[in-house]
């Protein structure tokens, strides 16, 4: 019999926060949580306050985040977490010189969440609150973003995941202090092997799914495996494909998938950004629109907020139908460069759910990028455009890395 799971669709941190405090609440045993952005300005706070009363009743506290995302937490929760218990890690932090150093453009760029074996959350929304920005303050309408909660047999899989970067956090910490014993005895110390544990209720809006998976990448043995799923899922696409993507940058392989699904006649629409946020993600992507263009795929641009959803639906609503929520852009730092997350789901309610959503997002929040328009842009623009581009293209050769 296969295994069964019960998924619910998340819309940004206005639904994503409640859930996650509901579950931290009621934790018994432990809390692990991974993180690009660990923000405490506004609502987001109230997620550092929850791990903080976990700790202080004997709950086991496990947080990690990411040494560019975050840096560091700020002093104030910095010893909030220690006078609690809440054991807390920055992965992979940056030295003297920063970025300039190749290998520490590999970031850990997924949002997963595990509570008890019981509950698990994945998807691309960081602990930070929809309506700021951590350069830009205070935003009027909230960055679109997804994530989900799941319970039933996918939690073993973001349980297992996180524990082993903990204990591969804390092995690489005890040898560089020399302390051998203590990397060896610290994998048990992650409780890995505590099984998960079937929940007891399920909250509204949850659907129970058959088929469904945790999907990583990663610079060992998942190198490629997001981006394979969404080729095969592409590649066998009958009618609709949909992607929203905040950093859209596919490469030669993903572009081809695309093409070649809308001139076999499914109809093919990506939802990407339509605000100016960093330079070489804004420009980077737009000279490869002339050729998706011209294959017939519709470009629309979201122009209400930021968009920050990595989602794609396949088929909704019918037996084939393929969907994804994550944290993986696709593009080059996230298919060949970060630690990523999906959960990919094949379930005709789950996808129609997802569709629905970004549908509105296209028709009543995004413009249609007009290939007319397009071919007679600004010649400036298309000289930051192709700037863009090369400097991605720079980057990859000095990471060694095909695309």
């Amino acid at each position: 019999m296969p295994h069964r799971h019960q998924i619910r669709l998340l819309l940004g941190s206005r639904e994503l926060f409640p859930a996650l405090i509901r579950e931290m609440d009621r934790a018994r045993s432990d809390i692990r949580m991974e993180t690009y952005i660990f923000d405490v300005t506004g609502s987001a706070e109230q997620i550092a306050q929850a791990l903080e009363r976990a700790a202080q009743r004997g709950v086991r506290v496990w947080l990690v985040v990411d040494g560019v995302g975050t840096g560091s937490l700020p002093e104030v929760w910095r010893q909030r977490f220690d006078a609690a218990g809440v054991q807390w890690r920055i992965y992979s932090p940056l030295g003297a010189l920063g970025l300039a150093i190749p290998s520490r453009w590999r970031r850990l760029h997924r949002k997963l969440c595990v509570v008890d074996g019981r509950v698990a959350f994945c998807g691309g929304i960081n602990i930070l609150d929809d309506l700021h920005d951590p350069h830009r303050g205070a935003i009027s309408r909230p960055r679109l973003d997804f994530a989900v909660q799941a319970t039933g047999a996918l939690v073993q899989s973001v349980q297992e995941t996180t524990a082993r970067l903990w204990w591969r956090i804390q092995t690489v910490r005890h040898v560089r202090e020399r302390h051998f014993p203590e990397a060896f005895s610290s994998f048990r110390s992650t409780g890995l092997h505590l099984p998960w544990t079937a929940a007891t209720d399920v909250p509204d809006g949850t659907l129970v799914v058959e088929k469904a998976g945790l999907l990583l990448r990663d610079n060992v043995r998942h190198r490629a495996d997001i981006e394979k799923a969404y080729r095969r899922a592409i590649g066998s696409a009958r009618a609709e494909i949909i992607v929203a993507n905040a950093y859209f940058l596919p490469g030669r392989k993903l572009r081809k998938a695309l093409v070649m699904a809308a001139r076999r006649g499914v109809r093919v629409r990506l939802l990407l950004q339509g605000h100016y946020e960093y330079f070489m993600q804004y420009h980077g992507v737009r000279p490869v629109y002339h050729q998706l263009l011209a294959a017939g795929i519709e470009i629309a641009e979201y122009q209400a907020s930021f968009l920050h959803a990595k989602v794609a639906v396949v088929d909704a609503g019918t037996e084939q139908s393929w969907a994804t929520v994550g944290s993986s852009n696709l593009d080059p730092l996230s298919l060949l460069l970060a630690r990523e997350a999906n959960v990919v789901v094949q379930d005709a309610g789950f996808s129609q759910r997802l569709r629905d959503e970004l549908v509105l997002a296209i028709e009543r929040d995004s413009l249609p990028v007009s290939p007319v328009e397009y071919a007679n842009r600004p010649v400036r623009e298309r000289l930051l455009d192709w700037a863009a581009f090369g400097l991605m293209r720079l980057a990859l050769f000095l990471t060694g890395k095909r695309y």
